[in-house]
């Protein structure tokens, strides 16, 4: 399965949630979309609770864990959802859950397949994935 059709399971928490209120958002989330191959959080104490890990556990979901006092370890995602925000969602104000998963969608797939990334030598992040995948399958 290529990395673009896995279901992603991704969410801002902050510390002052509880890990009740976490675990039951986990399995709405497992429910509702699936389950992912990896989840990774910080080391919020909502998170490395025995119930939290637990579920994930469960469902055979690798657990991974930003070091302590390492913001650089979601620097990349940050810068992402930064574009995101600022390049779709603030601009279209969506109304309803359903118009928000729809512009999600449209906008994702404008991001990978047509957007050129500075970072990437003004390329696609898809045209990076399948030349790295073509050259793989040469070898």
């Amino acid at each position: 399965m290529h990395w673009h059709t896995r279901k992603v399971l991704s969410w801002r928490a902050s510390n002052t949630m509880d890990s009740d209120f976490c675990v039951e958002a986990l399995e709405e989330a497992l429910r509702g979309y699936g389950t992912p191959e990896i989840f990774n959080t910080d080391q919020g104490t909502q998170f490395t609770a025995d119930a939290f890990t637990r579920v994930l556990k469960d469902h055979e979901v690798t657990i991974s864990m930003d070091g302590k006092a390492r913001w650089i370890d979601n620097v990349f995602v940050e810068q992402l959802w930064r574009s995101v925000k600022y390049e779709d969602v603030y601009l279209r104000a969506y109304e309803t859950p359903a118009a928000l998963r729809a512009g999600l969608d449209k906008y994702f797939r404008f991001y990978n397949t047509r957007r050129p990334h500075t970072g990437l030598d003004r390329r696609t992040p898809d045209a990076v994935y399948f030349e790295q995948t073509a050259l793989k399958s040469a070898a």
